[in-house]
Formats: C-alpha cells, sequence, structure tokens
C-alpha cells in the first residue's frame, strides 16, 4: 500500500492559541510549516473563557506582540468590552484584559493563518514522532501518511487521550466534545518522554435570555481604550462596547455544594489529574475556603452573535442536576437555563524539566514543545511558549542561536524558566507575585524591551522597529528636558505650588524632581511649563514612570546586574554533579535530573540549597 510522504521544515502540532503562535513564527521566517489540528473549526479556539489578558497575562500578550507575534493583533479585531484592571495600583500590575467574540476571534486568527505564505494548515492526527539517532526527523499520522521535517513543535494543548467529566458522566473527548488525540502519547512515552496527567475545567455556559440583569452589577468597559498590539491604531479601536455583569453566591449555595460532594468526581477519586491551585472549582472554593460567605461570579458574553453566556469563578464537574441546583440559588439566575454543562476536562501532558530554555527536548534534537502540554494553563501562557518555541524551532533549521528570554527581560523567560526549572506539580498559571523584576517587566513597556529581539530574529518589521526606537528618542528626549529645566522659587511658580499643597521652592528644581513630589504630575506641571511638547499618550505615561520610580527602577536594575551575572557562569549539559565532593544527595539528584544551564538556574532549582552553590562555585573556579 502506497504512503503518503510530504516533505517541509518545521511541523506544527495543535492549532490552538501556543500552536497559531508557533506556527505563524516558523512561517513567518521564512520556513515552509504545516500545522495539524484535529479539527480546522478549532484553530485559536477559546473552549474556556472568552477573554485575553487579565492580571499578569496581559504582560505576555504584550510581549508576544513585541516580539512579532499575533495574539495582541487579534483580540484588537475580535474584542467587545476592553478593560485595564489594577489602575488604583502601580504600573507593574497594570494588566489590560479584553472580552473576545469567541468566534470572530477564531475566525479572525484562522483568516490570518490561511493567508500567510509558507504556512500549510492540515485537518489530522499526530500519531508518532519519527526519530533517528537521538533526532527528530519526521511526524506520522494516523492514517500512516508520513510528514518528514528538520523540527516540531508539540501543541497539544488539553487534547492528548483527553476526558470530559461531570457526576458519573465521563466523555472521552478533548474541550466542547472535540475529538481527543489519543495516539501521540504511546509514541512520547516509547521515545523516553515523562508524561504525566493534568486537569483543568470550566463553568457552565447558559442562556442569556434566561438571566435577570437587575439583581447583578453592570462592569463597563474602559471609556477609552488602550489596544494590545503596539502596532494597531489607537483610534481604530475606540468603539461601542458590550458590559459583563457580576453577581455572587451565597450560604444556599454553598450547601447544595456541600450536601453533594459525594456525588463530585473531584472527591470520589475518578478524576486523577491535578488541578490548577489559582483557578480552582467552585467546589474546590466552597471546600478549602469554609469561611467565605460568598463567591464572586461574573456573567460574561461569548460573543455577539449568541446569547450564551459564560458563569466566571463557577467551574464545576458536579452532576446536572446539582449544577441546576446550585446555578439557581445565584441572584439573577434562579431561572436560568444551562446550554453547556460545566465539566472537568483531564488529559496528558509532560515534565517541562525535560526541556531547555528554548524549549527543545534535551534528549531528542529538534522537538520542541509549547503550551498546555508542558504543564502551564491558561490561553496566554500557551501563546507566550508559542511563540518562543515556533521561532526557535525555525532557527534551528536556519543552523541559528536560539533565542532565550531570562527572568530580567520579560514575563514569557520567567514562566519558562519556572517550567523547566522549578517542580511544577500542576497547571502553572502566570502571576505578577512571580516576576521578582516586574517594576522592570511593566506591560507599558514591552516594546521597549523586546522589539529588537524580535527584530534580530525576523519576526518585527523595519517599520514596526524604526516607530519603537522613534518612541525611545521621545521619551528620552522629554526626561532630558525635563531634568534639565530649572524652575526658580518665584511668585508664580510658588502660587502653584500652594495651590497644589506643595512645598514652596527656595532654590531652583528641575521639573523633573517636582514630578517626583506624590501631589503633583506631568498634567498638572503643565501650567508652569510653557516649553512641553505635545506628546503621543503612550510617550507621556513611559515619562511618568520613569520619572516618578525612578530610584525603585534604579535599584531594581543593580538586582538585574546581579542576577546577570549569576546567569553568565555556565554550565556545561553533561556534567555529572555527583563528581563533586560537598553536594548534598538532594541536590545531586536535582541537577543531574535538571541539568542547569547556570549557576542562577541551579539556584532556583527546589532542593539546591544556598551551600550547594556555594560548593558549585568553587567547583567552577577550580
Amino acid at each position: 500500500m502506497a504512503v503518503v510522504e510530504e516533505y517541509y521544515d518545521v511541523v506544527v502540532v495543535g492549532a490552538g492559541h501556543a500552536g497559531c503562535e508557533a506556527a505563524l513564527a516558523a512561517a513567518r521566517l521564512g520556513l515552509s510549516t504545516i500545522v495539524f489540528t484535529v479539527s480546522i473549526d478549532s484553530i485559536a479556539l477559546m473552549p474556556c473563557n472568552p477573554n485575553v489578558g487579565g492580571s499578569s497575562k496581559g504582560h505576555i500578550v504584550r510581549e508576544v506582540d513585541a516580539l512579532g507575534g499575533e495574539m495582541g493583533k487579534n483580540i484588537d479585531k475580535t474584542f467587545i468590552q476592553s478593560k485595564m484592571l489594577n489602575e488604583s495600583k502601580g504600573p507593574a500590575v497594570h494588566s489590560l484584559r479584553a472580552q473576545a467574540d469567541k468566534k470572530m476571534y477564531s475566525q479572525a486568527m484562522r483568516e490570518t493563518m490561511e493567508h500567510t505564505e509558507n504556512l500549510t494548515i492540515r485537518q489530522a492526527e499526530a500519531a508518532d514522532l519519527i526519530v533517528e539517532n537521538g533526532r527528530l526527523t519526521g511526524i506520522r499520522t494516523v492514517s500512516g501518511a508520513i510528514y518528514h521535517c528538520k523540527a516540531a513543535v508539540l501543541c497539544t494543548g488539553t487534547y492528548l487521550k483527553a476526558r470530559c467529566i461531570y457526576g458519573d458522566v465521563s466523555n472521552p473527548t478533548g474541550p466542547n466534545g472535540l475529538q481527543a488525540a489519543n495516539h501521540l502519547t504511546a509514541s512520547l512515552i516509547e521515545h523516553g518522554i515523562i508524561v504525566r496527567r493534568f486537569k483543568t475545567g470550566t463553568p457552565a455556559r447558559v442562556d442569556g435570555r434566561t438571566i435577570d440583569y437587575s439583581k447583578m452589577a453592570e462592569q463597563f468597559g474602559d471609556k477609552v481604550v488602550v489596544p494590545f498590539s503596539f502596532s494597531t491604531d489607537p483610534a481604530s479601536v475606540q468603539k461601542e462596547q458590550v458590559s459583563c455583569w457580576l453577581t455572587y453566591t451565597n450560604e444556599e449555595t454553598h450547601k447544595i455544594i456541600r450536601d453533594n460532594i459525594d456525588r463530585s468526581p473531584l472527591f470520589t477519586g475518578v478524576i486523577e489529574g491535578t488541578g490548577p491551585r489559582y483557578c480552582p472549582s467552585i467546589e474546590d472554593k466552597v471546600v478549602k475556603f469554609p469561611d467565605k460567605e460568598r463567591h464572586q461570579v461574573f456573567i460574561e458574553p461569548e460573543g455577539l452573535y449568541t446569547t450564551e453566556m459564560y458563569l466566571g469563578g463557577m467551574s464545576s464537574s458536579l452532576p446536572e442536576d446539582v449544577q441546576y441546583a446550585m446555578y439557581r440559588t445565584v441572584p439573577g439566575l434562579e431561572n436560568v437555563k444551562i446550554v453547556r454543562n460545566a465539566y472537568a476536562i483531564e488529559y496528558d501532558c509532560i515534565d517541562p524539566h525535560q526541556l531547555k530554555h528554548s524549549l527543545e527536548f534535551k534528549e531528542i534534537s529538534g522537538l520542541f514543545s509549547a503550551g498546555q502540554i508542558n504543564g502551564s494553563s491558561g490561553y496566554e501562557e500557551a501563546a507566550g511558549q508559542g511563540i518562543i518555541a515556533g521561532m526557535n524551532a525555525a532557527l534551528f533549521c536556519l543552523g541559528k542561536e536560539p533565542v532565550i528570554l531570562d527572568r530580567s527581560q520579560a514575563y514569557i523567560g520567567v514562566l519558562i524558566d519556572d517550567l523547566v526549572t522549578k517542580e511544577t506539580t500542576e497547571p502553572y498559571r502566570m502571576m505578577t507575585s512571580r516576576a521578582e523584576y516586574r517594576l522592570v517587566l511593566r506591560q507599558d513597556n514591552a516594546d521597549l524591551r523586546l522589539r529588537a529581539i524580535g527584530h534580530d530574529a525576523g519576526l518585527v518589521s523595519d517599520e514596526d522597529y524604526n516607530k519603537m526606537l522613534a518612541k525611545k528618542e521621545s521619551i528620552d528626549r522629554e526626561i532630558n528636558r525635563l531634568k534639565t529645566t530649572i524652575l526658580g522659587g518665584n511668585e508664580t511658580v510658588n502660587a502653584f505650588m500652594v495651590k497644589h499643597g506643595s512645598t514652596a521652592l527656595n532654590n531652583g528644581t528641575s521639573l523633573s524632581e517636582l514630578m517626583k513630589r506624590p501631589e503633583l504630575d506631568y498634567e498638572k506641571l503643565a501650567e508652569i511649563d510653557p516649553e512641553r511638547p505635545e506628546l503621543p499618550a503612550d510617550i507621556v505615561e513611559q515619562v511618568c514612570i520613569q520619572i516618578k520610580y525612578e530610584g525603585y527602577i534604579t535599584k531594581q536594575e543593580k538586582q538585574i546586574e546581579n542576577f546577570k551575572k549569576l546567569e553568565n557562569k555556565k554550565l556545561s549539559p553533561n556534567f555529572d554533579y555527583s563528581t563533586i565532593k560537598g553536594l548534598r544527595k538532594e541536590a545531586i539528584q536535582k541537577l543531574n535530573k535538571i541539568k542547569p544551564a547556570s549557576i542562577g538556574q541551579a539556584g532556583r532549582i527546589s532542593g539546591v540549597s544556598p551551600a550547594d552553590i556555594a560548593v558549585l562555585l568553587v567547583a567552577l573556579k577550580a
């Protein structure tokens, strides 16, 4: 029987948020690329929450965009509400979040991919890795077709041997009832890849016509919308937005859950996979936080094309009758009708310790991995890994060095370093608290941090790169003007100070020093700054942040210098740590398992103590 054989530079398995970014990155770098999906209709599918961004996740979307990715551009085209979160706090934790029209989001991404040169989309299920002498040489599909390649990226999401569960019902399907990928896991294990079982879940989708919104608090979008993409014209995203709604569970809801907890597959042992700590099901929250009198429920539209609403905060795997009972205790949902039941989904993923920071497998040359298969959760975390893995698969084919972002460069760097270094025993979710240099890694300056890296790799156009350079020049020029413009303590200036509750001037003081006073800012100082130029909002934002937080930023930059020193002390990937005298047994085991690339990474491994690092440093000198 004849076997179909085709040749590509890069094969991408899966067309979710990781797979889309990986495939686009490889194709845009000029490599012939094919992406496999179990259903072409599931490209960039949003099977759970209908939004992009959020706390820390918004940072990742901005970083993907700065590197030349697509997620930010796509949500700018398809959002139905946009909101900047945490504005009452400092700029380090400001995060953009947008509600998506799910259908439009998927369609727009598919259209982009279908019109990208070098990119082929193929509906087929990958079944086997073809590995020769430790190097990936191809992928075999379920039909037996062989796709020879120089590199491949696994972006299987939650599809590997997936099953969806609620109550006693267990369906062997992927999310939204789509076909599961049941064949690839065996091939991964055959080639020595360690596989484990994780679980995530999603709330019910309900009919918006059966909701009483008068009992809920309306949640509006921002009056002035900030786009996700640095390439998007801000004027193009100022449009009419839809509302979301906020309500709460209550003691009656919690009693129904407690009375039926013995019917939850989470607690009966039916679900074997480990679930996410930071996005738990409602039954998990009720059991773990018995003192909480209520939990938030966000009512979010699935899109403009449908009356379906998403019940954010009420993920569950309880039986269907219990779902109806508990949802109908929530104010506004007393007569609600379910369109799609809530469910938990179990799936296979890998131990990410098997990956390098480039997201290439240590033991299989040319094989990369990105997204939920790596043990992460979330669309944004997947996209961040996807663009790095796709970029590096292409660079691997071209014989070039990989792009590796460290913890001081990007949230994506923190995400990947945590996955490949730390003990990840549950689905990993990005949070601002995980980024120790978050004052420098703000969402507002992602283009200033990463555009050059994307440009050097070939994903950012000259036009976008030059736009960033011009922006940086304008910021520097205005900061310099503010630092060199000195105001004396004359009558006009001091009258201004009194009016704003600020201390009068005795000596000459620069405008930048005045800006650092809590009661003053750039806009207020315009009254006594007649030379101030007209500048775009994004440049004004950078000027204000860099001056207001100058002392803190300088301190963090010094911390980054020390961090870099340890990162630059490289370790051999083939080193046997049992040969070093003075290391504890646990440290030897962990170091030999993870094979850290540097002293800095070694110090972040759980079970490796400062004393062990001191021993390593001595051995390194010797």
